[in-house]
């Protein structure tokens, strides 16, 4: 990954964008692939894309670009901040941590309260609900808070982006800011080798709490196919339940997955992609769902013929999400191999 190309993927890490509150991070991204689309336009919720012209054959490389975190629910009378959650928020991980609360004048420092383990009942293992945890912001009394923040304020673990031995990184929001860094990646790759197909890089908001950006992005394109680019669990760590266990490692490549919504047609052409650019690829059984902004995409209209393809991470919903850059520029490659390829191999369609 060139120094370029590393800027923009830190600028996305370093940018809070919770869902619902993504203005920012996708101000981020709309600056980046401005610089070579021909095309790019937002809609009343946020939702990016990016257009490189090409022929009649429409290909969508899209990735979410929000992020979990927490809401100002309350405050109270004394001074302290009470939590919602956004997303998939996870209450073990949270207590103790440095926030930040955005607020409309700026951020606000705070931390999330946690019971010194001196003052805690040592036969009570419990972890209280997010929405039970409170942050202090150093405010002495109710009037002091209801000063600095309002209810509805967006909360994120304060970032730290650190780079590991052999060059993998670990942050918050790697879910799923890698995936619009690689769908911006893959059209910038695809437009410099010459797609003869139209090609769409896409950022969608809200996919954290329902997949709603890409339901909104599904039915304004409609792409001959899609593909959905997101993290997905790397089991190669101790502590992953076999029960879990996909066989996916950080390391291996890009994951397409298979099943669900997950078009045959598409997957086999993802698959002749990674033969013929000579790109490894990891394969994931996805049986019911993706969870993903795939499960939005192949049900819009009627019927987009769509892909998720997985980026391994491990920890995810976590504020050290860990990757490899090398994956990451491998499923940029990937998705621009599968671009430029498209015009030939549609129409997508299952032969019955």
């Amino acid at each position: 990954m060139d120094t370029r190309r590393r800027e923009f993927l830190e600028s996305l890490l370093t940018t809070p964008g919770p869902s619902g509150y993504e203005a920012d991070s996708q101000r981020v991204w709309l600056d980046y692939v401005s610089e070579f689309a021909d095309e790019v336009r937002t809609d009343d919720y946020g939702n990016a894309v990016a257009k490189v012209e090409g022929g009649e054959t429409t290909v969508a490389l899209a990735g979410h670009g929000d992020e979990i975190g927490f809401i100002v629910r309350d405050l109270t009378d004394d001074g302290f901040v009470k939590l919602g959650r956004i997303g998939g928020s996870d209450k073990t991980v949270s207590r103790g941590q440095h926030v930040t609360i955005h607020t409309a004048d700026g951020p606000v420092s705070g931390v999330v309260g946690q019971t010194a383990i001196h003052l805690r009942d040592p036969d009570d293992d419990s972890v209280p609900d997010i929405s039970e945890q409170h942050v202090d912001v150093g405010a002495e009394d109710g009037d002091e808070v209801e000063s600095l923040v309002d209810r509805g304020d967006p909360v994120t673990f304060v970032q730290t982006l650190s780079e590991l031995e052999n060059g993998r990184l670990a942050a918050r929001a790697m879910d799923n800011r890698i995936g619009i860094w690689a769908a911006a990646e893959g059209l910038r790759r695809a437009a410099e080798t010459g797609a003869d197909a139209t090609v769409y890089a896409v950022s969608t908001v809200q996919e954290e709490v329902g997949v709603q950006g890409a339901k909104m992005v599904g039915f304004d394109l409609a792409p001959d196919v899609a593909i959905a680019a997101d993290v997905t669990h790397a089991t190669d760590s101790p502590n992953s339940p076999g029960k879990a266990a996909t066989g996916v490692e950080l390391g291996g490549g890009p994951v397409v997955a298979r099943g669900s919504a997950n078009h045959p047609v598409a997957v086999d052409a993802l698959r002749e992609t990674s033969d013929a650019e000579d790109i490894d690829i990891q394969l994931q059984a996805t049986g019911s769902r993706t969870g993903t902004d795939a499960d939005a995409f192949y049900t819009s209209r009627g019927g987009i013929p769509s892909v998720n393809v997985g980026l391994p991470n491990r920890y995810m919903h976590t504020p050290v999400e860990v990757i490899d850059p090398d994956d990451l520029d491998a499923l940029a490659d990937l998705l621009a191999g599968f671009a430029v390829r498209a015009a030939d191999r549609a129409p997508f369609s299952v032969d019955v």
